[in-house]
């Protein structure tokens, strides 16, 4: 396959440490071009990684002809607008989740993605442990599914961070709690009819600093979990059925360096006794999200997660904020 060409909108920590680094091991991602407001900061990351052009401007980048996909790593607040410029462009994008701050927002996308592919960056759905734990559920190997418990925290009081900054989308909810709900979606391969939310916000930042909810998927099937952007760094997810468990150990920032593992325990012994380990090969899951998107822009395989799975996820996210408002359950309103 002819590599696609790609652009990156901003040297944010995520792209310049993560995302980039990932795709730049890709022969599927050529990335040739990276811009920021600050064109000294763009050389530099150009410097760093390799990449042969640096642009002082946003605008610059899109009106560069050989580009045909961006990736879009800004401050939640710009999302959409970016999005809307790299379109008209004519360029696909890969947007950083979330894709907007709210549905109504991203619904300005739905024209656009009729012309070129728009995606939200959830690189976990392209990690094979995340594939072998639903192949697991879906054998039916450990019975019906019953209830998913998702836990993801971190601690971060900085004031000049965009996620302590609530007027441009900050907050643990649209920052994590994002992965909660797809995790959900994921692996009950369903969507939730009504959600409840319980919210802490930081008197100072406003922003949510500790949510908790209950996400109701039908048939008996719950999923809750806890975001914090105030707590000590952890992640897990525990998948629980009728005969057994999946437990994801490192679900969201997996490692690029090092196997990771999932167990899957019978519940025989108490203690994880009977807990057995499945590991997977070393990947890079920013490196398989670029070359999945790349895959789909060549029309090379099916464009599996596009505006409409973002659209979802928005509408959920919309629900829990809601529910923090009425203190009730709160339908997800359908597209």
């Amino acid at each position: 396959m002819q590599p696609v060409r790609w652009g990156i909108i901003s040297t944010a920590k995520i792209g310049r440490v993560k995302v980039v680094p990932g795709m730049i091991k890709s022969p599927l991602c050529d990335v040739v071009a990276v811009a920021s407001r600050d064109e000294a900061a763009a050389r530099e990351m150009a410097d760093e990684l390799g990449i042969q052009r640096a642009y002082g401007s946003y605008e610059a980048l899109l009106a560069d002809p050989e580009i045909e996909a961006v990736y879009n790593p800004l401050p939640n607040h710009l999302h959409v607008p970016m999005t809307l410029a790299a379109a008209a462009a004519g360029k696909h994008v890969l947007c950083e989740k979330p894709i907007a701050i709210t549905a109504g927002e991203a619904e300005q996308l739905k024209q656009a993605a009729s012309q070129v592919k728009i995606a939200e960056a959830f690189m976990v759905r392209h990690h094979p442990q995340w594939h072998r734990a639903r192949e697991i559920i879906h054998n039916g190997d450990i019975g019906e599914l019953r209830s998913i418990q998702v836990i993801f925290s971190y601690f971060n009081v900085d004031p000049g961070n965009i996620r302590n900054k609530a007027d441009i989308g900050g907050g643990g909810l649209l920052d994590i709690g994002c992965y909660a709900v797809v995790a959900g979606r994921y692996f009950f391969d369903a969507e939730p009819p009504r959600v409840v939310a319980l919210v802490d916000r930081d008197p100072a930042f406003g922003v949510d600093r500790t949510t908790s909810a209950l996400m109701d998927f039908g048939a008996g099937r719950q999923l809750t979990f806890t975001v914090s952007t105030q707590a000590v760094p952890y992640q897990r997810i525990q998948i629980l059925a009728a005969k057994g468990r999946i437990e994801v150990e490192i679900p969201f920032n997996a490692p690029p360096d090092k196997p990771m593992r999932i167990f899957v325990d019978d519940g025989s012994l108490l203690g994880d006794l009977s807990a057995r380990a499945i590991e997977f090969p070393t990947v890079d899951q920013y490196q398989l999200q670029g070359e999945a998107f790349s895959r789909a822009i060549r029309d090379a395989a099916p464009h599996v997660y596009g505006i409409e799975d973002a659209l979802m996820n928005m509408r959920i996210l919309d629900a829990l904020r809601r529910s923090e408002t009425s203190a009730s359950w709160e339908a997800v309103k359908p597209g």
